[in-house]
C-alpha cells in the first residue's frame, strides 16, 4: 500500500515538475498526467531484452530499483507521522539504501551489453560516489550536534524530528546548518539523475545511457523507481531540516484533522523543496561533464558541508 501511494504521489510530482520547468522556459509543457501515461502505455508493451545481454541480472535490475526505492519509504518519515521501521539508526541505514536504485541501474546497464550503457553505467558510479561525502557529512554533522543535547540516538529520523537543527543553534551555528542544507539540496538532483547531473542518460551523446536497451514493463519499473525514490530524496530533505507540523500549532484538537493537516503541509514542503532543488536548478543549468560533476560534489559540496560542521563546533564551543 505504502509502495503504491509513494508511487502515485512520485509520478505526480514529475508531473507538476515538468509542467513548472516548461513554464520558466516560456514552454506549454506536457499534462500532470503525462507520467501516469507513460507508464501505463509502457507496462502494455513488450520488453525486449538485446542480444548479448546477461539475461537473468538484465530483467532483475528493474525490480531491484523499485524495490531499493520502496524500502526507502519504510524508514523515511512521510506525510507528518513517523515512518513505519522506525528505529535507532534509521539515518544511517538510509544513506545505504540510497544506492541501491543507483547500483540496479549500473547493474542493468553493464547486463544490457550496450556501450551506450556502460559508458552511462561508469558515469552513474562515478557521480554516486561524489554525492555520497556530503550527504553522509551532512547526517553526521546533524546527528553529532544533537548528541550534545540529548542521550536519545542521534542517528534516529524521529530524533532529529524531535529536536530541529535550527532550535539548537545560534547566529554561528544557523550558518552551519544553512550550508548542510546547501550542501543536500545540492545533492537532491544527482541522486535523482536530474539536470546538471543527468550525465548517465544524456540522450544527446549516449541515446538514453543507461536505459538505451530498456523497453516496455522493465523500462515502467525503473520509471516508477526513479519516481518513489524521487519522493523518498525529496522526504528526506525535509525530515531532516524542516520536521514542523502546523496541526497542533493551528489548534485543532481532532487527530483526524492534526493528521491530515500536516499531511498537506509535508506535501507542500516537498513541492517546495523540490522547486528549489530540482525544477530551478533544471531550468537554469546545462549538463555538466562527468569530471566537472565529481568535483563539484567531492570537492565543493564537501568543503561546504565541511565547512558547515565546522561552524556548528564554533556555535557550540562560544
Amino acid at each position: 500500500m505504502l509502495t503504491l501511494v509513494g508511487a502515485t504521489v512520485g509520478l505526480l510530482y514529475l508531473g507538476v515538475d515538468r509542467i513548472v520547468v516548461a513554464r520558466m522556459q516560456s514552454r506549454i509543457g506536457p499534462p500532470v498526467v503525462q507520467p501516469f501515461r507513460d507508464v501505463s502505455k509502457l507496462m502494455m508493451k513488450e520488453s525486449i531484452v538485446p542480444n548479448g545481454a546477461l539475461r537473468w541480472l538484465f530483467q532483475f535490475s528493474p525490480i531491484m530499483c523499485v524495490m531499493g526505492s520502496a524500502v526507502l519509504l519504510l524508514y523515511i518519515p512521510l506525510f507528518g507521522q513517523t515512518a513505519l521501521f522506525e528505529g535507532s539508526g534509521d539515518a544511517i541505514l538510509v544513506i545505504y539504501l540510497l544506492t541501491i536504485p543507483s547500483l540496479a541501474l549500473v547493474a542493468g546497464g553493464f547486463a544490457s551489453s550496450s556501450p551506450y550503457a556502460s559508458v552511462g553505467a561508469q558515469r552513474e558510479m562515478v557521480v554516486m560516489i561524489g554525492y555520497e561525502f556530503p550527504l553522509s557529512i551532512t547526517i553526521v554533522s546533524l546527528a553529532w550536534r544533537i548528541t550534545q543535547i540529548t542521550d536519545a540516538n542521534a542517528f534516529s529520523l524521529a530524533t532529529m524530528a524531535q529536536y530541529p537543527i535550527w532550535d539548537l543553534v545560534g547566529p554561528l551555528g544557523f550558518v552551519g546548518a544553512f550550508l548542510l542544507l546547501l550542501a543536500l539540496i545540492a545533492v537532491t538532483p544527482g541522486e535523482l539523475g536530474r539536470v546538471p547531473f543527468d550525465i548517465a542518460e544524456a540522450e544527446t551523446e549516449l541515446a538514453g545511457g543507461l536505459l538505451v536497451e530498456y523497453s516496455g514493463r522493465n523500462l515502467a519499473l525503473f520509471y516508477l523507481g526513479n519516481a518513489i525514490r524521487g519522493l523518498a530524496v525529496l522526504s528526506l530533505v525535509v525530515a531532516l531540516f524542516f520536521p514542523y507540523g502546523i496541526g497542533a500549532a493551528a489548534g485543532l484538537t481532532s487527530v483526524a484533522a492534526i493528521t491530515a493537516v500536516d499531511a498537506l503541509f509535508f506535501l507542500l514542503k516537498v513541492l517546495l523543496v523540490m522547486f528549489v532543488a530540482v525544477a530551478v536548478v533544471r531550468s537554469a543549468m546545462a549538463r555538466f561533464k562527468v569530471n566537472q560533476a565529481s568535483l563539484f560534489y567531492v570537492m565543493a559540496m564537501t568543503l561546504v558541508s565541511l565547512g558547515g560542521l565546522l561552524l556548528l563546533w564554533l556555535d557550540m564551543m562560544i
